[in-house]
Order: structure tokens, then sequence, then C-alpha cells
């Protein structure tokens, strides 16, 4: 099968990836296809830090408003979704650049993984509520009997894979290796990762968010979405809910949400610094006085 070399900037919440993909979109006439698994919900806007109207306009964005808030959405649906925008963007004579980090995703379009079988829905129910109520270092305890190949992983991946061990039977690892489709892209990695200062740039980023509105978003979300949507388990949505219905002040909820970004953009560096694979990467911190060359540099030499 013929490759095609695909451009990915990735890297932890809130490291500076979408600035740098729109300066490249904006000088190169490129589509950005976000890889974010957040960002995907419709409505869900401002705490997934979706790009103003007037980006959106000035560059075409896909991945972005692709399903409704109560919709389950597997990473080959994206994977399937993100091949779509790059042949659209490659016939447009555009290029494309895959941004986000939702390593998952990224995995899913280079590396494809297979989708397990479905699962029956009500025993699939009954185990979610359970498995809700557990803490996530216990849920990593339960996974690494189950499949311990993907025990490192987050939340959301470790829930999946126990699910899949306990309901299909199966260890959704081996199920992966036995059936994994090939990829046509070849991926070019651009990890931007501003290192410490990554910490105080996740609290500056909530604070936006609160200026811009988020808890009126909330509030509105509240009103028409479902406690049990997927679009709620998005970083800090939870706790801003929380904070709309009077049982939890704003104050607590914003040094909660700092946690938890903390905790998932740990696991993000750890993500990206182990499941790569083979493909070209280039780092760059977005504070570096050199990272406006390191970032020519590496468009010249991906093209």
């Amino acid at each position: 099968m013929a490759e095609d070399r695909v451009r990915v900037i990735c890297g932890p919440t809130g490291a500076g990836k979408s600035a740098i993909a729109a300066g490249l979109a904006l000088e190169h006439g490129a589509t950005i296809v976000s890889a974010d698994s957040r960002q995907i919900y419709r409505g869900f806007d401002i705490g997934t830090a979706k790009p103003e109207w007037s980006e959106m306009k000035a560059i075409p964005h896909e991945g972005i408003d692709v399903a409704d808030p109560t919709e389950r959405y597997s990473a080959s649906q994206w994977a399937a979704m993100a091949s779509e925008a790059i042949a659209r963007a490659t016939a447009l004579r555009r290029e494309a650049i895959v941004v986000g980090g939702t390593g998952f995703y990224i995995r899913a379009l280079v590396d494809p993984l297979f989708e397990p079988p479905p699962l029956e829905a009500e025993r699939r129910a009954q185990l979610e509520n359970y498995l809700a109520r557990i803490p996530t270092a216990e849920l990593r305890r339960w996974c690494r009997e189950l499949d311990p190949r993907r025990a490192h992983l987050g939340r959301v991946q470790l829930l999946r894979a126990v699910e899949i061990a306990l309901l299909a039977g199966r260890r959704m690892s081996d199920m992966h290796a036995q059936h994994r489709p090939d990829s046509s892209h070849r991926p070019v990695y651009l990890v931007v990762d501003p290192g410490t200062a990554l910490l105080s740039r996740i609290e500056g980023r909530l604070d936006a968010m609160l200026d811009r509105g988020w808890l009126d978003e909330v509030i509105a979300l509240d009103a028409a979405v479902p406690d049990d949507a997927p679009a709620w388990k998005a970083s800090g949505y939870r706790a801003m809910r929380d904070v709309s219905r009077g049982e939890l002040d704003l104050a607590t909820a914003r040094e909660r949400i700092i946690i938890e970004t903390r905790q998932y953009a740990k696991r993000q560096r750890t993500w990206f610094r182990n499941q790569l694979g083979a493909g070209s990467v280039t780092r760059v911190d977005p504070a570096d006085p050199a990272c406006p060359a390191v970032v020519q540099r590496w468009w010249k030499e991906s093209s």
C-alpha cells in the first residue's frame, strides 16, 4: 500500500498546539483536522477550547462538532472521518494538519486498531454504572489483571478495556494485535510542550474560559443534555455542572479542574513520549525563541 505523508501537531492540553497550527494553516493554506475527543461534541465549546468563530471562518476545520452530546464516538469513527477530511483537502490541493492531544485518535489514523465487537447494551450500561464509582487507581488495578498491556492508559481507555474483557471475554489488546488493519498515512510529528510552564498555562487558559462565559454555557447545556451523556466526560464539565446546580462553589471547582487538567496533561505527556512509534518526531517549546524557526524547518522537511 502506498503511504501518504500526514503532518501531526500534538502534545499535552494547553501547550499551544492550536496557535502554531493556525499560523501554519494561514501561511500555507492548510486545513486543520482536530484530533480532540472533546471538541467533537456540539455545544461543548468554551470548556473544550474550540477555535473562535473568526478562526473557523478563516481556516477550514474538520473534526469539530461532528457528534451529538449523547452519541458514543469511537477512535475508529474519528479516523475514518479524518481520512476523508485529508482526502478532501488533497483533492483541493490543500495541505492537511492533524492537530490535537487525543493520542488514541491519532494512533487510530496512522496505526489503526481493530474495532471490538458491539456489546449488549443493557449489560454494558449496568457495568458502566458500577465502574463509574470506582477510583481510577482501582480501575487501573482491574486492568492490570484483565488486560495488562492497556493498564498504562487514561480512565476512558481503562474503562473500555475492562468492559471488553468482562463482556466479550477477550482482551482488547489481543484483538488489536490479531486484527490490525493497514494505514496509508505516514505521520510526521511536531510535539509541542512548554515544559514546566504548562502548569501556569493551564491556569491561565481556565481563567480565560471562565471569563468567556463557560458557566453560562454549562447552565444551558445542563437544561438540554442528559446527565449520562458522554460529552459530560470532557475535563471540567462535571465540576462546572455542579456549580450550575449550586452543589459546588466556583473557587473549589476551579481548583478541582486545575488538578484534573494537570493530571490529564501528565498522561498525555507519557503517551506522546512512549507511543508515537517509528514516525518522524520533532519536539518544540513554544516559549523558546527558536520555536518559529524549528516549526518552519519541520514544515519544509515534511513536504
